[in-house]
């Protein structure tokens, strides 16, 4: 029987511990699904076995044999496969192209044979049971076929013994989903290693036989399902005290009127959203992996169409048709992916912070004037405390505190009403984390509505006066900051109830 082990992974990047001596094993013919909350290293461990990351210290064995992959391909070869959520096919190829890439039939002259690669990708379809053809190009299927032609791809390999899905059902519909849940218990039949990462808990009750649960980069243990209620799988997720860097924090108590509010926001992504924010209040968003938190944010701000709802500011209607639209109504973001989002990696710490209020900067006559850019640049350096030689520093070779940092102090150069913030700390050390929980609630006790996206449960529990959980694209709850627990908000998430 094929068998997979673990023992002792750590994995170290800049300033954080992501896998703390992880050791388990998983067998053939079982499907283990791997539990915890976002950031506790499920997905770290899987690039880990997957050859994108190389582990710190620890090793792991497949078949008793120790594995080093150093990278995807050396993971395929031994048998390896990991569907994640970004898809890993090549758009403008056919649905047989894609399955057996690199590998495509050859007839007796040594020749790519289209029509038997055809026939056999037509055998592997109508095992999964679709609505499809070979010769169909994978850029006219639906997202969901599109990721199930990876599947397919990775089933196809003779030599398959471990397959992993990471969030596989989060753009499928119910009917998809049955068919996936299909070739599953397929591959499990056939003796194969299936581990499943969900945080979907009725998928998880359905499809597993064991799941692992994971907390902060360490591994709290496996149980069988059957054994184990959906209210300990929770509990055994959290547990962990918030810690003195929240007891010490000076929040404000004292709110002002209705600043923001947003009434049933429907976007391509999200439906129905519908909540205020009021003067001196951080309002928390938490939730899953595809809760829709983030595609909230882009609806508010004009990133995504909004194709029905409303938002008013201090009492008046808005239109945020783009997210500059949105920046001179007074409500902007710093988004979550800072590399590609957030910094100009190319320009300079003070190009960065001065890039959006050049209109302030100049003239009646469009001149910037370089003094006054000077100015708002070391202004931003000095009171957000930025650590750079001087503001020529090209923002790039900062650390992710600090390009944080200068992309906040590029915001509030504007003097906005309402400071979104989605994730502004990942990826960032304790020192500087600290710092920004400290601004956070500066923000607040100075009247500015703040909107906290945040995968760690600590914090947004730790600085929000209020919590809107989402889960499946919609608002599934709200919670009290006095009220909030970790395990009612996981409840939220993943139940759906309180």
């Amino acid at each position: 029987m094929t068998n997979l082990k673990f023992l002792e992974i750590t994995k170290y990047f800049p300033g954080v511990k992501a896998l703390d001596g992880i050791s388990f094993e998983a067998s053939g013919g079982e499907v283990l699904s791997l539990l915890g909350e976002n950031g506790a290293g499920k997905s770290t461990l899987l690039k880990i076995l997957n050859g994108d990351y190389q582990p710190t210290s620890g090793q792991y064995y497949l078949d008793g044999e120790e594995m080093k992959f150093k990278d995807p391909s050396q993971a395929i070869e031994a048998g390896v496969s990991i569907i994640y959520q970004e898809r890993q096919i090549l758009l403008d190829l056919t649905v047989a192209e894609n399955i057996f890439l690199g590998r495509l039939p050859q007839n007796k002259l040594g020749m790519i044979s289209m029509k038997k690669a055809n026939k056999m990708a037509q055998s592997i379809i109508n095992e999964f049971r679709l609505d499809m053809k070979p010769t169909d190009y994978v850029k006219d299927l639906s997202i969901a076929y599109q990721q199930i032609v990876e599947i397919m791809k990775a089933y196809s390999r003779e030599n398959l013994k471990v397959i992993a899905f990471d969030e596989p059902t989060a753009s499928l519909t119910d009917s998809e989903i049955e068919n996936l849940f299909h070739i599953i218990k397929k591959l499990k039949a056939e003796g194969k290693i299936i581990l499943y990462v969900s945080h979907r808990m009725k998928e998880i009750r359905e499809i597993s036989d064991r799941v692992a649960i994971f907390k902060d980069g360490t591994y709290v243990g496996d149980y069988p399902i059957n054994e184990i209620s959906d209210d300990d799988m929770i509990t055994k997720m959290v547990g962990r005290d918030l810690g003195d860097i929240f007891n010490n924090l000076k929040r404000n108590e004292e709110f002002g009127q209705v600043l923001l509010e947003v009434k049933n926001l429907t976007t391509e992504y999200v439906k129905d959203i519908s909540f205020s924010l009021r003067e001196g209040e951080v309002l928390g968003f938490a939730g899953l992996v595809g809760a829709g938190r983030t595609e909230t944010v882009r609806g508010i701000i004009g990133a995504d169409y909004l194709k029905e709802g409303e938002i008013f500011l201090s009492g008046k209607k808005i239109h945020n048709r783009t997210p500059d639209h949105s920046r001179k109504n007074g409500i902007v973001l710093v988004p979550e992916d800072r590399k590609f989002q957030g910094i100009l990696s190319n320009f300079s710490v003070g190009q960065n912070i001065t890039i959006s209020s050049m209109e302030k900067n100049s003239s009646r006559f469009g001149i910037l004037r370089k003094s006054d850019e000077l100015k708002m640049s070391q202004e931003g350096i000095r009171n957000f405390k930025i650590k750079t030689p001087d503001e020529t520093k090209k923002i790039i070779e900062l650390s992710g505190g600090n390009q944080q940092k200068a992309i906040v102090a590029r915001w509030m150069a504007t003097n906005p009403k309402v400071l979104i913030l989605d994730e502004p700390t990942k990826g960032i050390d304790i020192g500087a984390k600290s710092e920004f929980y400290e601004m956070i609630c500066a923000f607040s006790r100075a009247g500015l509505g703040v909107i906290l996206v945040s995968s760690e449960l600590p914090e947004v529990i730790g600085l929000s006066h209020r919590i809107i959980v989402m889960k499946s694209r919609v608002i599934a709850g709200e919670l009290k900051r006095e009220e909030a627990t970790e395990e009612k908000i996981l409840k939220l998430a993943m139940l759906g109830e309180s």
